[in-house]
C-alpha cells in the first residue's frame, strides 16, 4: 500500500492538449511530425524544420522517412542503492475507462472530474506508453468518439523530503516527493504516445471515453521494488476538471471546442 502524504494542497487542474512543447518539462510527447495526408516519401530537405523531432533520413528503399531517436529511454539503474542490473521490458496495460465524479451546481450543466489519489515515479528509467488501438480519426465507424487518455504529472522536489503515513499508521520520510503545486494534466489522443522522464511523478494511466485502450509500455526494470517504482498517496488528492458531463464521447464537443468547454 502506498504511503499517504501528511500534507498536500487541494488542487484543481484543467487539462490541456498533449503536445511536445507543453509536455517537455515532464518527458516526451510522441506524435508524427508529418501531415496526415502525406502519402509519398519526400526528400527530407523539403520538410519544414521541427524543433521537437530529429532531422529525418530516407529509409526502406526510399519508401519511408526515418526519425531517430524520437524519445530517450534512459537507464540509470547503475546509480541505484542495490546495484542490481536492469533489463528492458515490454508490457501491455489494458486500461479500462475510469469512473468520474459528478459536479452539480444550481442552474449549471452537470460537470465531471477525475480524482487523483496516487502518483508514482520510476527514479532510474524512462517509461513510454504507446496506445495500440487508438485511431487518429475523431470517431470510429459506428459514429462514437474515440476514447482519450488523461496524463497527470508533477515534477520531483529533488533533494527535499516530506512525511507520510504507512499502512500501519507510522510516520515515515518520503525523499524527492512530488511538487504538487506545479502538477499539470494533459489530454492525449489517437496518434500520440507519451514518455515519462526518469523521476517524473505521474498518475497511473487514465482512460476517458466509451471503451478500454491497450498500451504497450517500454521501460527498464531490475526487480527491486523501491528502485523500480515509488508511490505517494493523497487524502484530498488532486482533482481534474473535465468539463461538461459526456464531453468525452460527444462528437458535437470534439476538436477545438473541447478545450473551450473544458475551461468554462
Amino acid at each position: 500500500m502506498a504511503p499517504t502524504l501528511t500534507f498536500n494542497p487541494a488542487l484543481t487542474l484543467v487539462p490541456e492538449p498533449l503536445s511536445p512543447a507543453s509536455f517537455a518539462q515532464f518527458g516526451t510527447a510522441i506524435q508524427s511530425p508529418l501531415p496526415r495526408d502525406l502519402s509519398v516519401a519526400v526528400q527530407p530537405t523539403s520538410l519544414p524544420p521541427n524543433p521537437h523531432t530529429p532531422t529525418p533520413i530516407l529509409a526502406n528503399q526510399n519508401s519511408a522517412l526515418k526519425f531517430s531517436p524520437i524519445s530517450p529511454m534512459l537507464d540509470n539503474y547503475k546509480n541505484g542503492p542495490s546495484g542490481t542490473p536492469s533489463a528492458t521490458r515490454l508490457t501491455m496495460f489494458c486500461c479500462f475507462p475510469r469512473k468520474l465524479r459528478s459536479i452539480t451546481a444550481t442552474n449549471q450543466p452537470e460537470k465531471e472530474a477525475f480524482d487523483v489519489r496516487i502518483l508514482e515515479r520510476h527514479p532510474y528509467t524512462h517509461q513510454t506508453f504507446i496506445p495500440t488501438d487508438l485511431s487518429s480519426h475523431s470517431k470510429v465507424g459506428n459514429g462514437e468518439e474515440e476514447p482519450v487518455f488523461l496524463v497527470v504529472v508533477a515534477p520531483t522536489l529533488k533533494g527535499e523530503t516530506t512525511t507520510a503515513k504507512d499502512e500501519a499508521g507510522e510516520v515515515i520520510t518520503i525523499r524527492d516527493p512530488p511538487d504538487l503545486r506545479n502538477a499539470k494534466a494533459f489530454i492525449g489522443r489517437g496518434g500520440q504516445a507519451v514518455t515519462y522522464a526518469a523521476g517524473t511523478w505521474h498518475a497511473p494511466m487514465v482512460v476517458l471515453g466509451p471503451r478500454r485502450v491497450d498500451f504497450v509500455v517500454v521501460q527498464h526494470v531490475n526487480g527491486v521494488d523501491d528502485e523500480d517504482c515509488q508511490e505517494a498517496a493523497f487524502g484530498e488528492g488532486i482533482n481534474v476538471d473535465l468539463g461538461y458531463k459526456g464531453q468525452y464521447g460527444r462528437k458535437e464537443l470534439a476538436g477545438p471546442r473541447l478545450w473551450t468547454a473544458a475551461k468554462l
